[in-house]
Formats: C-alpha cells, structure tokens, sequence
C-alpha cells in the first residue's frame, strides 16, 4: 500500500469561504490537509489551531500518482484562497471523482 500526506497551515479562505459535507460554508484561515493512498486522495480542512476536521466538498477523488497528488494538493490550496464556496477542484489529467458505492 502506497500512501503521501500533505498539510498547508495558515491558508486564508477568499470570499464565499470552502464548502464541506459536514459543516456547509466555512471561511477564515483554514489548514488543508490531503491524503493520497492507492490511486486515491481525501481532502479536509479545519480551522487553523482547532481539532476538528471536514471533508471538502467533491472528495475523494482519483488520482493515479503520488506525483499527481501533491500537484493536486496545491490546486485544493489555490481553489480554498479563491473562496467563492470551493470544493474539490477539477484538475485535468490528474484527480477524478470517485464513484459512490453500489447500492446492494
């Protein structure tokens, strides 16, 4: 099993804040933390200093590399400074959405 952890402290949210399945709108300065493991990557935020983590609107998504992870990493850094309500960004060539599981 492969697996990368990146962290970015201190990211201020641009206007309209991220969007998060558990707590909606957030905004302020913001810690982003992205987890790749076998073609995978999870991304949250918290704010900066608490304990508590929420997962980004649109994660998980695919991405193939390790490599490609970290590239991603940034371009979820970038999108939470653009505010504007950010979710998971759409990063040609490199992170996909995963596909909710089968109903049984």
């Amino acid at each position: 099993m492969s697996w990368a952890s990146w962290t970015t402290s201190g990211v201020f949210a641009g206007a309209g804040g991220v969007r998060t399945k558990e707590a909606g709108i957030v905004g302020g300065d913001l810690t982003v933390h992205t987890t790749w493991a076998d073609g995978e990557a999870e991304v949250a935020v918290q704010f900066s200093g608490a304990s508590d983590w929420f997962t980004l609107a649109g994660s998980p998504v695919r991405c193939p590399t390790e490599e490609a992870s970290r590239a991603f990493h940034q371009s979820v850094v970038e999108a939470v400074r653009a505010g504007e309500g950010a979710t998971v960004p759409d990063v040609p060539g490199t992170a996909q959405p995963v596909p909710p599981p089968a109903a049984s």
